[in-house]
């Protein structure tokens, strides 16, 4: 018998590698002479865009991305929720082919999610929205342009004539400026108005006010120091057209104080009702908060809504739209389309809201940080980082199409209270 306290060493059997046998694991990779590229390829995850994003962008029109408004307690939370989403997965499903397309205000989609818009947006890199209409028509998804876009409704429609173009409205103390933009884009060809109603006034920004950020921004002696490391962003933006939008040239104040001068705290309900009339296309308002508010937006002829608490730029401490989902959807049944933003970083996050009864989705900061990361190949490649996201999650999940997303498939995590599944028979 064998002492139980013995010790024993297994004998390996040891030889001198062969050439023939070091050849076969010596496969070098075929090298990538381009930066950009190599540095896009290298981000597997919209927080890896992000990162690349920081160290290229300044810190102002960075921080301008990044932020929201006062504590940045709304961003925060609305994150946080997507994070605390737990699915519950079907198994043994043949998933060899996953749909990820959806109909969306009468057209086909080849995924359930669009471009939001965003504004200043060739500050955050020269490209702008060219770059970022160009993308979304090669991915066949919606592309956004905010009025206070730095391209043109023409040009942009001009760069992407098959690309799926709309509109966002800001109703402005001038009415019939606001309405002229509305006459352009129909013009052009756009299809849908997005309609924002949450900036009665500027949220407290207060990353743009310690950063001094005008638009366009200055060159002071903080900076040109910010611009030391990052040449490149300095150098596109002074060597090509300076940034101007469709309401003036520049503004010599901070984006906040720009948005006060601008925009109409006097806007109500009859005002809808009064573009409703002058507006034939598909109509979007974006930045409902609350269930009666979604109800009136029916009401009044909206084709869909948008829950939307501005990525956490306006006020905070407001509702996050996946807390509010389920009870709009319960109310609101079919009489219009849902659609949601804010906190958007994954392509399991899409695929959360769709199955807790969201009809499409948006992203903003996401679509930025590519666009900062890599100009039109940067938003490309984010694009292509949430479509492989979804697919993989679908399969995952054990679902073929987005019809098949139910809320059995989706929890959140009781971490916040009073929040759960969407009730049966949405």
């Amino acid at each position: 018998m064998a002492n139980s306290g013995s010790k024993t060493r297994v004998k390996v059997k040891r030889r001198i590698p062969r050439i023939a046998d070091l050849a076969s694991l010596l496969k070098f990779r075929k090298p990538i002479f381009s930066a950009k590229k190599r540095r896009l390829t290298r981000a597997l995850t919209i927080y890896d865009l992000r990162t690349i994003a920081k160290r290229r962008t300044p810190q102002a029109p960075f921080d301008y991305t990044d932020g929201s408004a006062d504590q940045e307690i709304s961003l925060s939370r609305a994150r946080k929720t997507f994070e605390e989403i737990e699915f519950s997965p079907n198994v043994l499903r043949d998933v060899s082919k996953v749909d990820a397309s959806v109909t969306m205000l009468g057209r086909k989609h080849s995924l359930p999610f669009g471009i939001a818009p965003t504004g200043f947006t060739r500050m955050m890199q020269t490209e702008g929205e060219i770059a970022g209409a160009k993308a979304a028509e090669k991915y066949g998804i919606p592309f956004t342009l905010s009025t206070l876009g730095t391209s043109t409704i023409e040009d942009v429609v001009a760069a992407s004539p098959n690309g799926r173009n709309w509109f966002q409205l800001y109703m402005w103390k001038d009415r019939d400026g606001s309405m002229a933009l509305v006459e352009r884009a129909k013009r052009a060809g756009v299809k849908n108005l997005m309609l924002t109603v949450d900036v009665p006034a500027a949220g407290q920004r207060i990353r743009d006010y310690r950063n001094g950020l005008t638009v366009p921004p200055r060159l002071t002696a903080g900076t040109v120091i910010n611009a030391i490391p990052r040449p490149a962003w300095w150098i596109n933006f002074l060597t090509t057209p300076s940034i101007e939008f469709a309401s003036m040239k520049n503004w010599e104040g901070t984006v906040g104080e720009l948005l006060d001068y601008m925009f109409d705290p006097t806007m109500t309900w009859e005002d809808l009702k009064w573009i409703r009339e002058q507006w034939d296309g598909t109509l979007s308002i974006k930045g409902i908060q609350t269930v009666e508010d979604a109800k009136i937006a029916a009401k009044y002829g909206a084709d869909a809504i948008i829950l939307s608490n501005h990525g956490g730029r306006q006020l905070d401490r407001a509702p996050v739209p996946l807390h509010m989902l389920a009870e709009v959807k319960k109310e609101l049944k079919n009489d219009l389309e849902i659609h949601i933003d804010t906190g958007i970083m994954h392509g399991a996050d899409v695929l959360a809201a769709l199955a807790l009864g969201a009809d499409f989705a948006y992203v903003g900061r996401a679509y930025l940080y590519g666009l900062m990361a890599g100009g039109q190949e940067g938003v490309e490649r984010m694009l292509t980082i949430m479509q492989s996201e979804m697919v993989r999650t679908m399969k995952l999940l054990g679902v073929n199409s987005l019809k098949e997303l139910e809320p059995k498939h989706v929890q959140i995590l009781q971490t916040h209270a009073g929040l759960g599944r969407l009730p049966e028979g949405r």
